[in-house]
């Protein structure tokens, strides 16, 4: 990561229950350069969602990121967007 900015991946999971475990395998993968992990999708005692949300903060070499997005959009159903904050 370049020095002054942070970047977080949100992926967005259409068919989570179906598309979860090997989106695990790959984060497992890139887990040194993740930072920070949160899983958002709707749950209770009676339902648990099909779709979710997953917020990555991103660090190293900007290429695995890259990578990791790359892969992740592969996928049917599952979209990645980047956001860059660049500061002093």
């Amino acid at each position: 990561m370049e020095k002054g900015t942070h970047v977080v991946l949100g992926i967005h999971l259409q068919n989570r229950i179906k598309n979860a475990p090997e989106i695990q395998k790959i984060l497992t993968g890139f887990g040194c350069n993740i930072k920070t992990r949160i899983g958002l999708h709707e749950v209770s005692d009676n339902y648990c969602a099909g779709s979710g949300l997953i917020i990555l903060e991103m660090v190293g070499d900007p290429a695995k990121y890259e990578e990791l997005a790359n892969v992740l959009n592969g996928f049917d159903g599952v979209e990645v967007q980047k956001m860059v904050f660049g500061h002093d």
